[in-house]
């Protein structure tokens, strides 16, 4: 048999089709391979007994969701050390998030898979129920091999150096305290909650630009037009953020009669999130348009908004359907952007009829110096990045923790989180026992900030609203932060396969 070894995944398909056509029996191992260890090794070689040849394919790097830092070896070296094992025939980059695709391509005899995958319970993406009808579909099936077993996560935490070690000692700590397999399991309970948010629908929309330096005449910044992007963002985001964990959600915001963008937003809405749209006159949906360069940097943004209140007929319509309908939601989370939605009557109201109030009253370039959480004179749970903290309680000279409880004893809060971008988040938690939780950033591949304190008031709020341990919370909101700025804006939501993903690389 002529072994191929490197090879496009068309290539392979087509190689196996030429070995199958001569009689010839194949398996199909697939899989990150992100540090190849002995437990790879026994498993592709027991695989290689099964048939004449065994093909592998390895997940390209845009797929691998195991953490920061991650994958340490690019797809070009993974696949080149799968590729100089004797047993391999041929190997390919799948650049896809599943094996499904390889799957139809290949047509193997023998899907194998190593023991750990036996029971499909245990796995939160389904993508081995998928995987398995699709090699039954041409006549193959699954075959587990029993070889032992390592992880290339668990071996990369603690041998090389993957995490910075203030991470290091936080993860042993609370893996002392909790194991993956619980923190999953109160995530699940998560579907059993109704969520409503409320605050502001915004377009943020990227023009990516590349500088070409100051004009000829004057001190002014010359750039040149390279494309357009556009994401659904403000109370939009963290909506789709809630939609994969949540059993039910709900969004109530208002756009503008005059340029509502209505349709992009439909369309960009999670299907599992119920809209309520009211409608205000005379302004349009809120637009936040920033130029970026190549590297994500921002050079300036524009806003297009009316900062002022919703007009009258408006907000009581909105203030009407929350004393109507607030009851009925056992978690409310709003993102207050303080650019005009959200009026004080609809405040007085949430504050009153919510049967959990997570909130986040943001400081922007909008609303600086005039918007702060404490135009809520009551929640259960608080959300606000440490300059935010410092401009509402207007002191920045005693520590962190002390004014969150300062702030939260004022709000009558059950807990106070503040994100402390590359230190990480606290959490001061009032009730039913004064403490303080802390978690260290958990990424250093930053990407895009924006969007990444949305993520955390989502996943925080929500595990909080759905009486998760506070530090499962703080973890799990520290996590799905650290997911989004790994991405451009909104360009894509924190969903529950993804996090799990991230999650069970943390806690190995």
């Amino acid at each position: 048999m002529e072994k191929i070894k490197t090879a496009s995944l068309n290539e392979l398909a087509a190689r196996a089709e030429c070995w199958r056509q001569a009689g010839k029996t194949i398996a199909l191992c697939h899989g990150t391979f992100d540090l190849l260890h002995i437990g790879h090794i026994k498993h592709l070689q027991r695989a290689a007994e099964l048939v004449d040849c065994l093909l592998v394919t390895v997940t390209s790097d845009r797929y691998v969701n195991k953490g920061p830092g991650r994958p340490v070896f690019n797809q070009d070296l993974r696949m080149e050390s799968i590729a100089a094992l004797s047993c391999v025939a041929g190997v390919a980059i799948n650049d896809a998030e599943t094996s499904v695709n390889v799957l139809e391509l290949i047509k193997p005899d023998f899907y194998v898979k190593g023991s750990d995958y036996r029971q499909d319970q245990d796995d939160v993406t389904g993508n081995i129920r998928r995987e398995r009808e699709a090699v039954e579909k041409h006549g193959g099936s699954i075959f587990y091999t029993d070889e032992p077993t390592a992880s290339s996560s668990h071996l990369l935490n603690n041998h090389f150096d993957v995490f910075p070690q203030a991470v290091v000692e936080y993860l042993d700590g609370f893996k002392s305290r909790f194991s993956i397999d619980q923190v999953i399991s109160q995530l699940e309970t998560l579907k059993n909650l109704r969520v409503l948010v409320v605050g502001e629908a915004i377009v943020d929309e990227y023009h990516y630009i590349s500088p070409l330096g100051q004009t000829g005449k004057g001190n002014v910044l010359a750039v040149k037009y390279e494309s357009r992007e556009k994401f659904a963002g403000g109370a939009i985001a963290v909506a789709n953020h809630i939609a994969g964990f949540a059993g039910d959600v709900t969004l109530m915001t208002a756009l503008g009669d005059e340029n509502s963008q209505e349709s992009f937003i439909r369309q960009h809405l999670d299907s599992a999130v119920a809209p309520v749209f009211f409608h205000a006159p005379d302004r349009q949906t809120i637009v936040k348009r920033r130029y970026v360069d190549g590297d994500i940097s921002k050079l300036f943004e524009v806003y297009y908004y009316n900062e002022q209140d919703l007009p009258k007929e408006t907000a009581d319509s909105v203030n009407g359907w929350l004393e109507q309908h607030l009851p009925a939601f056992d978690v409310v989370i709003v993102a207050d952007f303080g650019n005009g939605f959200i009026s004080d009557a609809i405040v007085n109201t949430l504050v009153l009829k919510s049967n959990y109030l997570a909130v986040n009253a943001q400081t922007n370039s909008g609303n600086r110096g005039y918007h702060f959480v404490t135009r809520y004179n009551k929640a259960d749970f608080i959300s606000l990045n440490e300059p935010e903290l410092h401009m509402t309680t207007r002191d920045r000279r005693i520590s962190l923790h002390e004014l969150s409880r300062l702030l939260a004893r004022q709000m009558q809060a059950s807990a106070v989180a503040v994100t402390r971008g590359r230190q990480g988040a606290l959490m001061v938690i009032e009730k039913p026992k004064p403490e303080v939780c802390r978690v260290p950033a958990l990424t250093k591949n930053v990407v895009d900030r924006i969007g990444a304190g949305d993520a955390f008031l989502a996943l925080t709020g929500l595990c909080m609203g759905g009486h998760l341990d506070e530090e499962v919370s703080l973890l799990v909101g520290s996590a799905a932060a650290a997911l989004d700025v790994q991405i451009v804006c909104n360009r894509e939501a924190v969903n529950s396969v993804a996090l799990h993903k991230y999650l069970t690389t943390l806690l190995k």
